[in-house]
């Protein structure tokens, strides 16, 4: 019953979450038994350009960094829940949108990256989907482990900050912040400007095959997305 419970609960979490949860959970546990190393999953420019090792390239914003930088609970946490709550808020019906954003800033991270030489990039493309989900929500108050408040749009530098303490390089927390005020700026300010226009156009052929009916009957929202729910129990 619990295992029927489980898999119920799994096909409750939209698509496009739990298909990246699930390529997240399998690649740690494929490291953790050793089944793959690390390595083979890292951004190496070197094998993709010179030697046209594509496999496993496409990985590098999957790969956990809990076994190289420590930062384990802060990232495993932050990475279900924004995408998430992103695809079941200002992205509900429109998952070819939300697919797009995850090509737009998985391939601007992976530009960015090589400049910084920054091979393991699962934490600034969580950092990226928290900075995307804090700016949508200016008005929501958040709570640190119970230990400090503030607006939803600090928690992106909040968590930078958390990860410095533990004696991490904020160059990747950068850089998920980096691009997620790009994605931010031209997807939700810049078309609102005088004289702006919506630059970024999610593909037809994305449309043609992610969008679904708006009354998706599988949808069940988190907790924290049903109407009527304080904005003050929201926690980190």
């Amino acid at each position: 019953m619990a295992q029927r419970g489980l898999a119920a609960e799994f096909w409750q979490v939209p698509a496009v979450t739990r298909a990246y949860t699930a390529a997240c959970v399998l690649t740690t546990a494929a490291v953790q038994l050793e089944l793959i190393s690390p390595f083979q999953l890292y951004f190496n420019p070197d094998l993709i350009f010179r030697k046209f090792q594509v496999t496993g390239q496409g990985l590098c914003s999957c790969l956990p960094p809990s076994r190289l930088s420590g930062w384990d609970v802060s990232d495993s946490a932050p990475r279900y829940r924004y995408c998430r709550m992103l695809e079941e808020g200002s992205f509900r019906g429109r998952t070819a949108d939300f697919v797009f954003m995850f090509l737009f800033g998985g391939v601007l991270m992976t530009l960015f990256g090589l400049l910084a030489s920054l091979f393991f990039l699962g934490q600034a493309f969580t950092i990226m989907l928290v900075y995307v989900w804090s700016r949508r929500n200016p008005d929501l108050r958040m709570n640190f482990f119970g230990l400090l408040n503030f607006q939803a749009p600090f928690l992106p530098w909040v968590l930078m900050a958390f990860s410095l303490l533990l004696g991490n390089s904020v160059l990747v927390d950068l850089l998920g912040i980096a691009v997620g005020h790009i994605y931010y700026f031209l997807e939700d300010v810049f078309p609102n400007q005088p004289g702006g226009k919506k630059l970024l156009l999610t593909p037809s052929f994305l449309k043609l095959i992610f969008d679904a009916p708006e009354d998706d009957p599988n949808y069940r929202p988190l907790p924290e997305e049903q109407p009527g729910m304080d904005p003050m129990d929201r926690q980190q």
